[in-house]
């Protein structure tokens, strides 16, 4: 990586927020030991929460641009390094569905489309995808 870099992560406050999720969810499933129901449902909800917690720990950085392309998180923990001639179009997919609203920012290459949220991005989809359409052409 040369020149200037830009990063986007996990914000700590939503890392701190999953861990007190696993320690709550631990503890209920400690206390409901005469409920195997309530024991399992409890130690579920632990796991997997964990297991987000633990990949914000080990790959906080999600998405970060260089002159030289994007290396973006890919599976649990690895990562990609896209180099900028092969993306073809950075967009923010909005979609409405009932009540709820999702977007996503969403970086096509043409072979792969690599989907961040704003709670892997630390920022808002837009604000994102603005600061990389201006990072690649200088504007």
């Amino acid at each position: 990586m040369s020149g200037p870099t830009l990063r986007w992560r996990v914000r700590r406050e939503l890392l701190v927020v999953k861990i007190v999720v696993v320690l709550v969810f631990a503890v209920l499933a400690v206390l409901n030991m005469d409920d195997p129901r309530g024991t399992i449902l409890a130690g579920v909800v632990a796991l997997v929460a964990a297991v987000l917690a633990l990949r914000d720990i080990l790959a906080p950085v999600r998405l970060t641009a260089d002159g030289e392309g994007l290396v973006v998180v890919r599976g649990f923990v690895g990562s990609e390094r896209v180099p900028w001639s092969a993306i073809e179009r950075i967009r923010v997919d909005r979609r409405a569905r009932f009540t709820s609203r999702t977007e996503y920012l969403e970086i096509d290459t043409g072979e792969a489309i690599f989907l961040l949220s704003r709670f892997d991005l630390g920022v808002p989809c837009q604000e994102a995808a603005d600061e990389l359409r201006t990072f690649r052409t200088g504007f």
